[in-house]
């Protein structure tokens, strides 16, 4: 999945979240299913000139699964700036039904 996020393919992630999943970036407004989730990853990415994910740690406790690891963004100014993250998502028959991602991405905005 990391890997169509690092590609900004929205069809792509799509492809790993139920069709009525519900998905928050940080505190912004959860959005909830397919086109919305497009809508939202796909303006997101207009921002960005890129991203790369890098894993540090995955936890799983039944349907709950948690990960942790660093998103380095290159803005479009060209600079790269590396980025916290956390994860948590819910799985429903082996597709995230929720995702919420938290994130501090103040400094990928700066000046």
């Amino acid at each position: 999945m990391f890997a169509a996020i690092d590609a900004m393919d929205a069809d792509a992630f799509n492809a790993f979240l139920t069709s009525d999943a519900m998905f928050r970036f940080g505190s912004g407004e959860p959005v909830h299913g397919h086109a919305a989730i497009k809508q939202a990853v796909d303006a997101f990415w207009a921002s960005i000139a890129g991203c790369r994910h890098e894993i540090l740690s995955v936890l799983r406790n039944g349907d709950t699964l948690a990960c942790e690891g660093i998103t380095t963004y290159t803005r479009h100014d060209g600079r790269g700036v590396a980025v916290p993250f956390a994860d948590f998502f819910e799985i429903h028959e082996e597709l995230i039904s929720k995702y919420r991602i938290y994130a501090d991405l103040t400094a990928v905005y700066a000046e």
